[in-house]
């Protein structure tokens, strides 16, 4: 089963939440839904430079506060916060709520599925080997210090005119373990030959805390700098 499905569905509530998060009546339910996958888009089309890794949006009463979390913060931004600005005014037009935007740097693009998946399509869409770009997204993110990663491309490979699966992996991707700390993700690169898909898996440690937002938390210590003793939660290698 674990194989199968979603990776980040099936941890969800387990150690992981929704990247959006707020309640609405059944009325309102699909309106909010649609703006959500609306401004989820735009974004990600908007800023196709600055490598975005998540969007999470949550909705207190009568705001959006949007959290754009990105590799090159600084594409966003722009020169004294013009681009940023630009940016919001955008947003802010697609709701009816009061937007608030705020940008979060990745420092780690390797570890982070999402940007692994990303940086394999555009290399590529710039006819890179795809087994010298598989291999060297896996030796970076070993490198940084994921403890096991699996890439997995499909499609007309190399131009191939029959279709094929080929995967790369290194060190250990426990899918069937809900408190590993995997990430997935999941890209498209179209080139002259058709589309190919890149899958990616990405295991960190383990998750001990049976908790939602515990993700979250460890993924914020990571940036951060190590948390003070006696804190709480943990990784067991």
């Amino acid at each position: 089963m674990g194989h199968k499905v979603n990776p980040i569905g099936m941890r969800l509530q387990v150690n992981r939440t929704w990247d959006s998060r707020w309640y609405a009546d059944t009325k309102d339910y699909g309106d909010l839904l649609l703006e959500d996958i609306k401004i989820r888009e735009f974004i990600h089309e908007e800023c196709k430079q600055a490598g975005v890794s998540r969007v999470i949006i949550e909705r207190p009463h009568r705001k959006c506060r949007v959290t754009v979390h990105t590799a090159r913060p600084g594409v966003i931004i722009g020169k004294k916060g013009a681009d940023i600005e630009t940016l919001r005014k955008k947003l802010a037009a697609m709701t009816d709520s009061e937007l608030h935007l705020n940008i979060v740097e990745v420092r780690k693009p390797e570890l982070d599925a999402a940007l692994v998946a990303e940086s394999i399509a555009q290399q590529l869409e710039r006819r890179v080997s795809f087994r010298r770009a598989m291999k060297r997204s896996v030796q970076n993110a070993m490198r940084m210090g994921a403890l096991g990663i699996r890439v997995n491309v499909a499609g007309r490979l190399g131009g191939a005119e029959i279709a094929r699966t080929e995967w790369y992996r290194e060190g250990r991707v426990p899918l069937h373990t809900l408190r590993a700390d995997i990430d997935y993700a999941l890209a498209e690169a179209k080139t002259p030959y058709g589309i190919i898909g890149i899958k990616v898996w990405i295991f960190k440690g383990e998750i001990m805390e049976h908790d939602p937002s515990a993700r979250d938390r460890k993924a914020q210590e990571l940036q951060d700098g190590p948390a003070p003793r006696g804190a709480g939660g943990g990784r067991r290698n």
